[in-house]
């Protein structure tokens, strides 16, 4: 049913523009002439404000086909930007993967959910085929913590279900849990003294906080909770005892108890070590964004399981351990899973994907929408 070669021919275009983080500009105007092309009424936010970007959030509208004006409301998702190196992307095709030149990133998180949305839109104006009302959803700023979706304006959402096309997994994969996130930032303030005359006079912030990591929680906790020191930075010279060090630290869990207890327990380690090390030790808690859970039973389940089963796709629910818009649309609450659209190796220069995942995508977004034209508010 779905066009093959203009999936193809899209998806090798839009990976070939640059669309990183903040800077989506690019990819977000012609996106939009798109889905007005295609029938939605598109209005964009002011999340790039908000986040120093040059681009908002976008959400299309796509009103009901005659007579289907109270079927459930269907939200689709990807996001626009990228991570880095995405500039002057060259893609290979062979033997049915597409990967680039091995110099960039290829750029299928997420333009593999962007191509298939559009496609599932094609092919549903093209063929006249009934279906609810429709919202197309593409954020900015994903990768850098999800903050374009937490910072969409939610007012613009009505929709009964939602399906993000943004993780790993052939079609068919779909996650219906995954963690939230905070970060930690832990500030560990030493004294300063000149480190060849009077060292002994300094208190080297950077040892305090080597000191402290050795036992500090890291890792994983259990099987839903985890947490990671990321990055540390410190002094200012090899002759300066190092009177500042920042640790950087993430927690994760899908259980929002364990969540908070995790992130607790890193915060109340340092803080003892003022004791130890004799420095003072801040630390800074941000909630990226919370866990979700939808129920097995749920219609946005329940609906792309159909639809996955029409189309022969092995059907995989699986928990998740990493954070994605859905987190956000759950909370303004939109019911959002997220849906395997081949990506692999995402984030990497040896990321590929295979070609029928492409078009096995396109294939499960438009099935989804037709499923859910069978259901009722």
């Amino acid at each position: 049913m779905i066009n093959k070669e203009r999936i193809r021919k899209e998806f090798l275009e839009l990976i070939q523009i640059r669309c990183s983080t903040h800077d989506e500009r690019e990819i977000g105007d012609l996106l939009t002439k798109r889905l007005q092309e295609l029938g939605g009424t598109v209005k964009e936010d002011q999340a790039g404000e908000k986040l120093g970007g040059n681009c908002g959030n976008l959400v299309a509208d796509f009103p009901a086909t005659a007579g289907m004006e109270k079927v459930p409301t269907v939200m689709l998702t990807a996001h626009m930007d990228c991570v880095e190196p995405c500039a002057g992307i060259h893609p290979i095709i062979e033997n049915g993967i597409i990967r680039s030149d091995g110099t960039t990133i290829l750029g299928s998180d997420d333009k593999a959910g962007v191509t298939a949305i559009l496609e599932a839109l094609r092919q549903l104006r093209e063929q006249g085929l009934p279906h609810g009302p429709l919202q197309v959803v593409f954020t900015i700023s994903e990768e850098n913590g999800v903050h374009g979706s937490q910072n969409l304006d939610s007012s613009l959402l009505h929709a009964d279900m939602g399906f993000t096309l943004d993780t790993h997994g052939h079609p068919g994969v779909m996650s219906y849990k995954a963690p939230g996130k905070n970060q930690i930032h832990i500030h560990i303030a030493g004294k300063a003294a000149h480190a060849g005359v009077e060292p002994e006079k300094g208190i080297n912030a950077i040892v305090a906080a080597g000191t402290l990591l050795a036992d500090a929680p890291q890792g994983r906790i259990d099987v839903e909770t985890t947490c990671n020191v990321g990055r540390i930075a410190g002094g200012s010279a090899t002759n300066v005892v190092a009177d500042s060090c920042d640790v950087y630290y993430e927690s994760r869990s899908r259980d929002k108890k364990k969540l908070e207890e995790i992130t607790q327990r890193i915060v109340d380690h340092f803080k003892r070590g003022e004791k130890t090390t004799g420095c003072h030790i801040t630390a800074e808690v941000s909630p990226d964004y919370g866990p979700y859970e939808i129920p097995q039973d749920a219609p946005a389940i329940e609906v792309a399981s159909r639809a996955a089963k029409k189309l022969g796709f092995p059907l995989e629910l699986e928990e998740s351990g990493g954070g994605s818009d859905a987190n956000h649309f759950n909370t303004y609450g939109v019911p959002t899973v997220v849906l395997g659209v081949g990506m692999t190796n995402c984030h990497t220069k040896e990321e590929y994907i295979e070609e029928k995942d492409l078009y096995d995508s396109a294939e499960w977004a438009l099935a989804i929408v037709l499923e859910a034209a069978k259901e009722t508010k």
